[in-house]
This record gives structure tokens, sequence and C-alpha cells, in this order.
């Protein structure tokens, strides 16, 4: 029998992709077990990372030219299998597509995520699978909505534009025919509401560069939309878990998309057939940039241990977390690169010579057993 394990990591968000992560431990366990499988499952929690995710698992990229979060064009594009369609706000409307890295906090837009999604469906795909994570707006979903029922020869609602995202999105019986037949799941792993103290604007908007006083115009403009979207379905869903994320695509998401909402990394477990990836593996590997605090709470770490039922162990960056809180989470070891430099500048520089290292212990202290139990030493 010859020893099989999986690497179902996150990218080292920087340095290293999901895929690159799972070719450097390759190598480095095989120098230990030459006749090892290593199976490369790349994951991602919902946010960046879910399109690459998509297409490692056999979903073809389809190109398409985008919105930016202000308004430049940007190369973007969704995954398609059959009739569905993999869609990643970040990959067109994320903080990483600002210009220059300058936040625009009243300015930036979803409409670019809007168009995707309009392209998948003229597609003709009738499942969309959205990741919402890591978006530069704070626009409630409008520019998503905008792009949805903009016909052509119509303007084109400009980014930061609020009134004519506002008049373009009052045709929102355009957005219900449309969706008409089609399944919207959301990638979601906040349960913040969409106005208020714990509002999209409130919470997140200081990330993407607002001011006090705009925090303030922010949740006023979101209020003032969640009232016009109230007054055409008939129910108010401003309050609701999620809502308030990505800047209030969730709540958009929600009362005029129909969508069901779903923690990111179990979404995306079951989009690359992770379990099925897992079953009678000898070791799952999985792994993201650091183990810390918000690894508890449903990133790509945490997520993969749940859904593991063989022995599992991670590689990282830097890991802040205690063994107790390791073992909590059903992950039996952790392997970081801080542990073979102590430079974090280096690290970050160089990774793949360190994680190809790891590889080489992580075999070592879990693969030579079961080698020997195999018969295989």
């Amino acid at each position: 029998m010859v020893l099989r394990l999986v690497v179902a990591s996150d990218k080292f968000k920087g340095t290293l992709t999901s895929a690159e992560v799972a070719d450097a431990v390759r190598v480095g366990v095989r120098r230990v077990c030459p006749g090892a499988t290593v199976v490369s499952v790349p994951v991602a929690d919902g946010g960046d990372g879910t399109l690459s995710a998509a297409v490692a698992a056999g979903y073809t990229h389809v190109p398409v030219v985008a919105s930016g979060p202000t308004g430049e064009p940007v190369r973007s594009g969704y995954a398609r299998s059959g009739d569905t369609a993999v869609v990643e706000l970040a990959d067109v409307s994320g903080l990483v597509h600002l210009p220059g890295g300058i936040p625009a906090p009243l300015t930036a837009t979803s409409y670019g995520t809007g168009e995707l999604i309009a392209a998948a469906l003229d597609a003709g795909c009738t499942r969309i699978i959205l990741g919402i994570g890591g978006s530069a707006s704070t626009d409630g979903g409008t520019g998503l909505i905008a792009a949805l029922t903009h016909s052509p020869g119509s303007p084109t609602t400009t980014a930061g534009d609020w009134e004519q995202a506002i008049a373009c999105s009052r045709s929102l019986g355009l957005v219900t025919a449309r969706l008409d037949g089609v399944r919207v799941v959301v990638a979601c792993d906040v349960d913040n509401p969409l106005t208020g103290p714990r509002g999209a604007a409130a919470v997140y908007g200081p990330q993407k560069g607002a001011t006090a006083e705009q925090v303030v115009e922010l949740d006023g403009r979101l209020s003032a939309w969640a009232d016009l979207v109230a007054e055409h379905t008939g129910r108010d869903l401003r309050d609701a878990p999620g809502a308030g994320a990505a800047g209030g695509v969730g709540f958009a998401a929600l009362a005029l998309l129909g969508a069901e909402l779903r923690p990111g990394i179990d979404l995306v477990l079951d989009l690359v057939r992770f379990r099925e990836h897992a079953a009678g593996a000898d070791l799952v590997i999985t792994g993201e940039g650091a183990l810390d605090e918000q690894t508890l709470h449903g990133k790509a770490v945490a997520g993969v241990a749940a859904a593991s039922t063989v022995p599992v162990v991670a590689v990282c960056g830097v890991n802040r977390l205690e063994p107790q809180q390791l073992q909590e989470l059903g992950v039996s070891a952790a392997y970081a690169l801080t542990d073979l430099e102590p430079d974090v500048r280096r690290c970050i520089a160089e990774p793949r010579p360190l994680l190809e290292q790891l590889g080489e212990r992580i075999a070592v202290d879990h693969l030579t057993m079961a080698r020997t139990a195999k018969g295989l030493a």
C-alpha cells in the first residue's frame, strides 16, 4: 500500500498561493518518503483565493473585463462548471484593486461584482456561488444591483455616484426577473447587520479608510437604501445576520437575490470536494499564513480540521496558538516557518525552502510510523 496525504491549505498571503504551498510541502515530504502520494486540494475561506480554488478543482476560468472599485477596468472573470459559476468579489471589487492602494471610502463600488454575475447569467449559469470577503466598498451592494439592472444603451453607473446607483436600483423588479430560477449561495463569515453600531459602516468603514464623519454619512446612505429595498420587497432585512458583510453586499444578496448565506470555508470545501479527496488518507496537512485567534473562528484551518476524519497537522508562517487551542481545533501539531527562521522578513521573502523543510519534518514525525504500520519501512 502507498502512503497518501492531502494538502488542503489556504494561501500564505503575499507570499505563496495555495497550490505553491502544497507543492513545497510535497517536495519536502518526498525527500523522506519518495513513494508517497501527495494530493493538492487548494482551499480558501470565501475571500481572495476562492476563484483559484475553484479552478484548481476543475472549474474553467471565464475571463471578463469588469469595473474595479473606483471604475477602472480590471481583468477578472468567473469560474464555471456546468451551470454553476463561482464569483469572487475580491478579484474585481476588492481592496487590492484600489489604484495605488489609496482608500476610497465614499466612492468605491461593488459594480464590477454585479458585472461578473451578469456575465455568468448571460452565459446560462443558474447557480451562483459568491465569495464576498475583501471588499473595498461600503455601498450596500447598490453597485452590484445597478450592474444587474443595467441594460444596453443606458448610462453606466460610475463608482461613487450614489444618486445614479439609487436611480438605477429603483428598477428592482428587473433583478427579480433576471434571477428567476437562479440559486445564489454566498460565502459569509460575519453576522453584522447592515446599519447601526455593529453595521457595515461603523465596524468595517474605518478599515476601508473612512473617517468618523464619513462613517456617519455611509451609515445614513445604507439606511436610506434599506428603506428603498423594504418598500419594494415588503421585508426589512437590514438587521439580518450577515447583512453588513462586504460593505452591505450581504444585504443586497439576501434582500434582492434571495441568497443563502453559508460559512465560507464550508462552502469552499464542498466546492473542491475535499471530503472525497481526504477519504482514506493517512494525513491531512492544512495551513495559512498565521495561526492566531482569527483561525479559531471559521478560517480555513479550522474548517479543514472539522471536516477531516483522519489526523490533521498545519503549516503556517507564524503560530500564535497554544497546543491546547490546536487540539481543540482538531490539529495535532503546527509547523511554522519561524520555527526554522526567526527573521520574519526572510520568511516572507524566501518561504519556499523553509516550507520544504517543514514538509520533511512532517514526514519524519507523522509518516514514518504510518509506513511501518503499513509494512512499507
